[in-house]
Formats: structure tokens, C-alpha cells, sequence
């Protein structure tokens, strides 16, 4: 397990030196344009800049969301230095002081990647690209009542996973295996982001299976491995050996969640969600009962792709239909019995994509409640 304590030192040291660096662009960011190209007069660029907005790289999963992005800038003949980064180390005021620099610096000339960090900085995020003329494909997060087609060509797409359903069922590979009796907690991520509100339901709903199991709490971890390590201490302090099984929003609050685990001489189930690398190893060794895999190397890279090539003209959103506009990305269950296979195919050898086929391994149309 001491992958899990450098794990937890890395993230310490990002975390710091984020703290120390000045925020990028700031400044510039007052500069930009007020007026730009409305939608529908959508300009194509000879040579846009492609950029990621994103968390970090000290996620595993984040570290492969951008490598995809990089294999994509590769595979145009490019560096992969030729992708710019955006990192906000979890904060939605820089992700958007960072956006509308580039803006500014690049004047509008951009095909933007990002995870806008919560759902509702996806807006002033999306309305700053358009009113600059530029184009922008997000991941994960925006509120449900924005809408690509809204903004004609300058808002790609936006690409989400269903995750209740797939947290459901790890859910219930957890409380089969605590013998559906007994306590369990769930350490979700930020409470207002899209995958954290779903993996949480999913929990939820397995539960109304399963009368002799109680939910005995649900904190927030913020995607984090140290947070996550914190909450889980408080938990075995609060509820000891009540705690029969743990259910993870993803795979870095899971190892936060062993660590402290560990120093308590417990050993108990728990599931995770991501399926990265050293998660898929622990799920190999039966650390952790069940994994899901979200092929964040393909959604780093496609994601860039659609922004880079509506903006340089190669297709046309607006003419496209609403399920290429907003879709499901593709989820694969890793458990022990598969894990080692999985982890040669998609882990140790990662598969080389088309980037021109744009929604080959989606699974359809978002679908709203």
C-alpha cells in the first residue's frame, strides 16, 4: 500500500505549489474581448490553439483524460506540448479567470476542453467561448437546462456518463458481500457535481433492496485522497465497528479510504469508481471488491477532437443531431475475476483511437429526469 502514502504526497505538493503560483492570467483575463462573433456567426480558424481545462494531473484519472488529449494533438502530426493546460486544482473561479485569458490572448481563436469543476460554472464558461468565437466541448459537468444547441456551432458538445446506474450496481456487489445486513457510509465528491450527485443515487437505490442495511452516513470527500482519508477517520471514530462496507465515488477517495482503513486494523469491503491503474491492481488482489471504467485516454482525446474540428471546419454542430451534441461516454465493470485481462487490454496497452470518429464508443443521447 505505500503507492497509496506517495499518493497522498503528491497531491500535497500540488496542492502547494498551486497555492504558491500566481493565478494564470488573471490580469489578463480583465483584457478580454466585451464583444465577439455572436453563434450564429461561427468563424473557422486555419490554426486554433487546443487546450484542457482540468483538475490536475496527480489524479491517475485526470493524468489520462489529458494524455488523451495529448494522443490527440499527436496524431494531427503536432507535439503533444502543443496542448495548452488550464490546471485549477479544483477551483471554479480559476477554471473560468483561466478560460477567458486565453480568450483574450489567443482572441477567440481556440478549441477548449474542459471540466468547468462544478455545474454551474459551465455557463459563464460556455457563454465567454461563444461570445469570443470560440469553440468548446465539456466533460462532465454543466446544469441540466444548458444546452449546446443553444449556442449554434461554438458549443460542441458536452459528454457525461450515466453513472447511477453502473453505482448501482457496484453498490450491490457491496452489500451482497457485507451479507446484505449490517452499516455502510458513502464518501462522495463535490456535492454539487453531476457524477458525484449520481454515484450517491445509485447507492440509494440499490439500498431500497436491501432492509437490513442502513446508510449510517454521507459526506462529501471532494474527489480528493487526503480529504477522503480525513472523513474516513471520522467515520470509524463516530460509528467503529458499525461499518460493514464502504462505498466510493471514485477510485482516489477509495485509496484515502484504505489508508485510514489500514491504520485502524480493519479490513472491510469496499467499492470505487474510474478504473485506474492502481485501483484495477487493488481490485486484482481483492483490496477493492469492484471498479468502473469510464475510458477517460478516449474521452480526453475525442472531447479536444470535436472542439478542434468544429473549429477548424470539418463538420458542423449545429447540423448535427441533439445525441451528438450531448452523450453518454462508455462504462466497463472491473472486478477480480477480470481485472488482469482489463488491464492488459485497455491499462498496460492502451488502444489507438480514430479521432475522427467522433462518437463511435458513446452510449447515446444524455437523458434528463
Amino acid at each position: 500500500m505505500s503507492f497509496i502514502k506517495k499518493f497522498i504526497e503528491a497531491e500535497t505538493v500540488s496542492r502547494r505549489n498551486f497555492l504558491l503560483a500566481g493565478a494564470y492570467g488573471v490580469s489578463g483575463a480583465a483584457a478580454m474581448r466585451m464583444f465577439g462573433p455572436s453563434p450564429a456567426m461561427a468563424a473557422n480558424y486555419a490554426d486554433p490553439t487546443v487546450a484542457w481545462s482540468y483538475r490536475n494531473r496527480t489524479n491517475p484519472y485526470w493524468n489520462e483524460i489529458v494524455s488523451g488529449g495529448e494522443a490527440f494533438v499527436e496524431a494531427l502530426g503536432k507535439n503533444k506540448d502543443f496542448l495548452t493546460h488550464l490546471i485549477n486544482e479544483g477551483s471554479s473561479e480559476k477554471s473560468l479567470a483561466d478560460v477567458k485569458a486565453l480568450l483574450a490572448k489567443t482572441n477567440g481563436e481556440l478549441a477548449l476542453a474542459i471540466d468547468t469543476n462544478d455545474a454551474p460554472n459551465a455557463r459563464p464558461v460556455v457563454e465567454a467561448c461563444a461570445a469570443a468565437g470560440a469553440y468548446v466541448s465539456t466533460l462532465w459537468n454543466k446544469t441540466d437546462d444548458l444546452h449546446p444547441w443553444d449556442f449554434g456551432d461554438n458549443y460542441v458538445s458536452h459528454m457525461s456518463w450515466s453513472d447511477e446506474g453502473p453505482a448501482e450496481q457496484t453498490a450491490r456487489i457491496l452489500l451482497d458481500a457485507i451479507g446484505g445486513k449490517g452499516g455502510v457510509v458513502h464518501l462522495g465528491g463535490i456535492a454539487s457535481n453531476n457524477p458525484a450527485i449520481e454515484r450517491l443515487q445509485g447507492l440509494k437505490n440499490a439500498l431500497k433492496d436491501y432492509p437490513d442495511v442502513e446508510l449510517l452516513d454521507a459526506q462529501p470527500a471532494d474527489w480528493d485522497t487526503q480529504k477522503a482519508n480525513q472523513v474516513m477517520q471520522g467515520f470509524i471514530t463516530r460509528y467503529g465497528d458499525e461499518i460493514k462496507g464502504v462505498h466510493c465515488a471514485n477510485d482516489t477517495i477509495g485509496y484515502g479510504v484504505l489508508e485510514a482503513l489500514r491504520a485502524e486494523g480493519m479490513d472491510i469491503p469496499i467499492v470505487t469508481y474510474d478504473g485506474n491503474p492502481q485501483a484495477v491492481d487493488l481490485v486484482a488482489q481483492e483490496r477493492i471488491l469492484a471498479t468502473v471504467f469510464t475510458n477517460p485516454h478516449w474521452g480526453g482525446g475525442i472531447t479536444a477532437a470535436l472542439a478542434y474540428h468544429a473549429a477548424i471546419g470539418t463538420f458542423k454542430p449545429s447540423e448535427e443531431p441533439n445525441e451528438h451534441r450531448e452523450f453518454y461516454g462508455p462504462t466497463i465493470f472491473v472486478t477480480p475475476e477480470d481485472a488482469k485481462e482489463f488491464k492488459t487490454n485497455y491499462l498496460d496497452n492502451v488502444p489507438t483511437y480514430d479521432w475522427t470518429d467522433f462518437w463511435g464508443p458513446s452510449n447515446g443521447q444524455i437523458m434528463y429526469k
